[in-house]
């Protein structure tokens, strides 16, 4: 049966290709009301996803926008057949035991292609999952654009086979996607990282932002960012936490801001700090906030973080960090063969990401000082009260790392993103563009 709904399916798309290429104008192809399929799995692509779509609908409010996704895509105009980013999940390990369910979701997403109606789809990120809709779209001579694509360049190049075989365009964000891709074939348009896009349009709230300086008038503070994921911040934030304990033992005046991103991780991150307290018999001076993160990170003098996306905010908004992120020893093992980069932070992978040291040798540090670390936790946690405490401590080495990040934002960090990016699968979606993708992806 859905064979036959498929096959149906396919027919009515290419018959609907050839009435928009005979028809050949972008106002009949808005009055047939286009239907755009977003495919979203990580709570930062929910972001993302979500300034596209408030983007589109500005420069074509009549199209309908749906699939899987997170809270800020619903939020944007998304009808969102499922919360795909309370799924998030990184690793071999952690793939495993759910792929029955993401084989599943899969399935749905084919169910909801065989039925017709939708002219696009677009990918963001979550390159695990999302091969197989690409795969599933491209059954129905459906076009699929990848935008804010996997990070092939640093990792897993082999993949860039099945980009080629079910992608029809690429909406870089970063400079270096745009050669890697175009240069494997792929057709490629760069239009910028909406993280930038974020920091230009927030406005920190006045009264969050009193309330942060409330809270450490005579001292500085901490930005504390335990991740976006649930396992992230389970396997991050004791490291943390016990980093806390000895920088505020140096350091009683410092106040440390943690910035969750979802409500169980402020109640796991709060819970956890309250059983240490009653433990050790000594209150922290942890101040915890929910929905804060730019608020957090545009008042605090410097940060610890788990490595992600969000350092391009910190970037932006010139907050020195220590990047932490903890792995299995099989995930470390694995990484060690396949990835080709230097950093899991990007900032750090820009050109003049790196600076003189302020130790008067001429030495080289990343802009953005981090470890991944595995096994004994207590690496991680010396090296988080080392290089916080040095920020804390040292103002000469706090006032050169924010020059570094100064240069790297006066560069990179430039806002419209979205909007270039609207702008361009707009066009892409032409009647004269259309018909043409899926032969380019077949």
């Amino acid at each position: 049966m859905l064979h036959s709904v498929a096959r149906a399916a396919s027919e009515t798309c290419g018959w609907r290709r050839f009435l928009l290429t005979r028809r050949g104008n972008l106002d009949y192809l808005g009055c047939m009301n286009q239907t755009i399929f977003f495919s979203v799995g990580e709570p930062s692509g929910d972001q993302h996803a979500a300034r596209l779509i408030r983007a589109l609908k500005g420069r074509q409010p009549e199209l309908t926008i749906r699939g899987f996704g997170g809270q800020e895509m619903r939020r944007a105009g998304c009808a969102v057949d499922l919360d795909l980013t309370e799924h998030a999940v990184v690793g071999i390990l952690e793939v495993l035991p759910k792929l029955r369910e993401f084989f599943g979701f899969a399935d749905q997403a084919e169910a909801i292609f065989a039925a017709g109606g939708v002219d696009a789809v677009v990918l963001v990120d979550f390159p695990g999952f999302n091969w197989h809709i690409a795969k599933r779209a491209k059954k129905y001579g459906i076009p699929v654009i990848y935008f804010c694509p996997p990070q092939l360049w640093a990792w897993g190049g082999w993949r860039v086979k099945k980009m080629k075989a079910t992608v029809d365009h690429v909406l870089a964000v970063l400079p270096i996607e745009e050669q890697f891709f175009g240069g494997h074939g792929i057709p490629t348009s760069f239009v910028g990282h909406p993280f930038f896009d974020a920091v230009s349009e927030s406005q920190p709230d006045a009264s969050l932002m009193q309330s942060l300086t409330a809270a450490a008038p005579q001292a500085q503070t901490v930005a504390v960012l335990p991740g976006s994921r649930t396992h992230e911040v389970h396997r991050n934030w004791p490291v943390m936490l016990d980093a806390i304990a000895e920088l505020s033992a140096a350091n009683p005046e410092t106040r440390f801001a943690v910035a969750a991103y979802r409500e169980k991780h402020f109640e796991f991150c709060k819970t956890t700090a309250a059983a240490k307290t009653a433990a050790s018999g000594r209150p922290l001076p942890i101040d915890f906030y929910w929905g804060a993160t730019s608020e957090v990170i545009e008042h605090a003098a410097c940060a610890m973080m788990v490595s992600g996306s969000v350092s391009l905010e910190l970037m932006a908004r010139q907050t020195p960090a220590a990047v932490v992120y903890r792995v299995g020893r099989f995930l470390y093992a694995f990484g060690k063969c396949v990835v080709k980069v230097e950093s899991m932070t990007l900032p750090n992978l820009m050109p003049e990401a790196s600076g003189p040291g302020s130790d008067g040798a001429g030495s080289n540090e990343r802009v953005f000082p981090e470890i991944v670390s595995v096994g004994n936790p207590a690496t991680a946690k010396d090296f988080l009260v080392a290089t916080v405490g040095r920020m804390l401590n040292d103002p000469q080495y706090l006032a050169m790392k924010r020059r570094q990040l100064a240069g790297l934002r006066d560069r990179y960090a430039k806002p419209g993103a979205c909007d270039r990016a609207a702008a361009k699968l707009l066009k892409l979606l032409a009647p004269d563009a259309v018909a043409d993708l899926p032969k380019r992806a077949a």
